[in-house]
């Protein structure tokens, strides 16, 4: 499951043990907020600390709220700014606001983590619904957990807001964590996904594609690295690859298209500088609904692709998706500086960054997806 591994892997221990645990959870971001939404940091009742909601800013504090709703059982909220007058207080010196929803978390509170756990650690996509706001109070902090197909939990039918299950599945089948707020109930939920990881297959068996490799991982990305020829297509060769395939690119690619295993998050980046491995493969990426697709060339190997993709029967809005030549403008050459090109490529498009420097744009440094 992608994201927070460590903080669910020791909720987990701590809730089969029988302790109670203290879970905050960075629910809402503005501006320009250290941590993402879903960042999360465990108290444990042994006072044992994993992960971060903040960065440092405001972890004393929140670490007392958790230590709090262990002690009484309580769920709480707590929304973390800055101003001039207390820059150097209990806020963010990074000039955002976040708010972050606190939870005791135990077999009485959260009975269906197991089941949560046991789903995501088998690889099926599943989403935890925490209720934050709720015109009944006993209702905050209830679960429910989603997936595709059906969803169950402790929150009763009748405190669900209509539409709940369909955002929730939304969220979980985008990967994004968020609020879904229903005004006219006056009810807030938080959707948190725990799916597996984004995959970013790299096709052919070079340096280009070691190096993204590398970064890939450090993206919390599984990275598969495929390539026909078996001389190069080693294990030894890709130590930051979680698989190393020796198959045709286009014949590998959609076989784990069928096989569900391709998915709207999913990367493709194609170092193959042979038309025959390249054109197939190409053809079948854009005829997938995946998050990129790009393909490694010079300007000139970029009009001889567009031909031969259109020869192939690719159309022109079909090709608009391909990022050729791959990669932002950063200047490098070598296989790491390509490689962190295309990685900040990828990011830029996953996030809807323009790849401008900050230092000469005004607004927010972060901009927010909204949940719905």
């Amino acid at each position: 499951m992608t994201g927070h591994n460590d903080v669910w892997d020791a909720l987990y221990e701590a809730w089969s043990s029988g302790e109670t645990s203290g879970l905050a959870t960075v629910v809402r971001t503005f501006g320009s907020a250290p941590r993402p939404v879903g960042s999360s940091m465990l108290v444990t009742a042994e006072g044992r600390v994993v992960g971060s909601v903040s960065g440092g800013c405001v972890e004393a504090d929140v670490l007392e709220r958790a230590r709090e709703a262990v002690l009484n059982g309580r769920p709480q909220r707590a929304t973390y700014g800055i101003s001039d007058d207390d820059a150097f207080g209990v806020g963010l010196t990074c000039g955002g606001t976040l708010e972050v929803f606190v939870e005791p978390t135990d077999t009485r509170t959260f009975p269906e983590l197991a089941e949560v756990i046991e789903s995501a650690r088998a690889g099926i996509p599943v989403a935890v619904a925490t209720v934050l706001d709720h015109p009944r109070p006993e209702a905050v902090g209830a679960h429910v957990v989603v997936r595709a197909d059906g969803h169950y939990g402790s929150l009763h039918p009748s405190d669900a807001p209509l539409g709940l299950m369909d955002g929730a599945r939304e969220l979980l089948r985008r990967g994004d964590s968020g609020v879904l707020a229903y005004d006219c109930e006056d009810v807030r939920v938080f959707v948190r996904p725990l799916v597996p990881p984004p995959r970013m297959l790299l096709f052919g068996a070079g340096d280009f594609a070691a190096a993204l490799a590398a970064i890939g991982r450090t993206m919390d990305y599984r990275v598969t690295v495929c390539d026909a020829r078996p001389l190069f297509t080693t294990a030894d060769r890709f130590p930051d690859a979680d698989d190393v395939v020796v198959a045709r690119p286009d014949q590998y690619l959609a076989r784990e298209a069928a096989a569900g295993r391709v998915d709207t998050r999913t990367v493709i980046v194609s170092f193959s500088h042979d038309p025959k491995f390249d054109i197939p493969l190409l053809e079948t990426a854009l005829g997938l609904d995946v998050a990129y697709v790009g393909a490694i060339g010079s300007r000139r190997t970029h009009v001889h692709r567009a031909q031969a993709l259109r020869e192939a029967g690719v159309n022109a809005h079909a090709q608009t998706r391909l990022f050729s030549p791959v990669g932002l403008d950063l200047g490098g050459r070598s296989p790491a500086e390509t490689a962190v090109s295309i990685a900040a490529e990828i990011i830029a498009t996953r996030c809807g960054g323009r790849g401008e420097p900050l230092s000469h744009r005004a607004g927010p440094v972060h901009t927010v997806r909204a949940a719905g």
